[in-house]
């Protein structure tokens, strides 16, 4: 009851800062999250981490600061404070899965690559760790390192959608088509209504020159997710190399419209237009 009553003396702020104890705060600040009251508990977080900064509970209300400043979409704000938690607990994965996101979204890929080696030399099964650092090396174009982390993934996790939709970029960014084509019917048996897979069936289909099997796929997706931005960029391809230019223009602007940089489709819009 008495913990009740304090909890509402807080909320409606009738209990001044001065009177609170460290714990007192940390708990009002959990309370405060849960609320999605971000702003006031970023406050009473660094005014409890002010109040004690040597306490041992400190870790906690850096990760928790961590995360409102996430939320609040202070990246660098939270990075500097899942470190400063990390200085304390230096192997602890959730907080060091939480910082190579953000170090991802800052597109700072080294220092994310270095947080999940980290995670990894502690558990090398981490699904999560395993996923997100062959996505880097295929954006560094070192397949051979993604796929040693893909194949461990399935070991691990062998149903892994994103794992085996990886692999098969994989398998097509190296030019076996087959091999990518066959991972990509096995998840459709699995997920049959997923555009994102008709998408990148198309993809393969195009780059074997199964262009009317590509136009069926690229449809069936944008039938079910109309919002879609690469089903309308690889349906323009195929009409661009079609020479049909009216019409891969449209769905050039439609995958703009959608969220794709105009600068990334400047050369296929010029080719439009010769």
């Amino acid at each position: 009851m008495r913990k009740t009553f304090f909890t509402c003396l807080l909320l409606l702020g009738l209990l001044p800062l001065h009177a609170q104890t460290y714990q007192e705060l940390a708990d009002y600040s959990a309370e405060l999250i849960q609320a999605d009251s971000l702003l006031r508990a970023e406050a009473i977080i660094k005014q409890a981490l002010k109040l004690d900064p040597a306490n041992k509970g400190n870790v906690v209300l850096f990760s928790n600061l961590g995360l409102v400043q996430s939320r609040l979409g202070r990246n660098e704000a939270a990075i500097e404070s899942y470190s400063l938690a990390l200085n304390a607990v230096p192997e602890s994965v959730p907080i060091l899965l939480e910082r190579a996101a953000l170090y991802l979204q800052q597109n700072e890929k080294n220092r994310a690559l270095a947080d999940y080696n980290e995670i990894l030399e502690l558990n090398p099964k981490q699904p999560e760790s395993l996923l997100m650092r062959a996505f880097i090396h295929m954006s560094k174009h070192d397949y051979t390192s993604a796929r040693v982390d893909y194949e461990q993934l399935l070991v691990v996790s062998p149903e892994n959608y994103s794992g085996r939709l990886g692999l098969a970029t994989l398998e097509m960014k190296e030019g076996k088509h087959r091999e990518s084509l066959d991972i990509l019917n096995k998840l459709l048996v699995d997920y049959p209504e997923d555009a994102t897979l008709y998408t990148a069936r198309a993809g393969v289909e195009q780059e074997m020159s199964h262009i009317d099997l590509a136009l069926i796929d690229v449809d069936k997706a944008i039938s079910l997710n109309a919002s879609s931005a690469e089903a309308y960029l690889v349906r323009g391809d195929i009409y661009l190399g079609q020479k049909k230019k009216v019409m891969a223009k449209q769905d050039y602007e439609k995958a703009i419209s959608l969220g794709i940089p105009q600068a990334d489709l400047r050369d296929r819009l010029q080719q439009c237009k010769k």
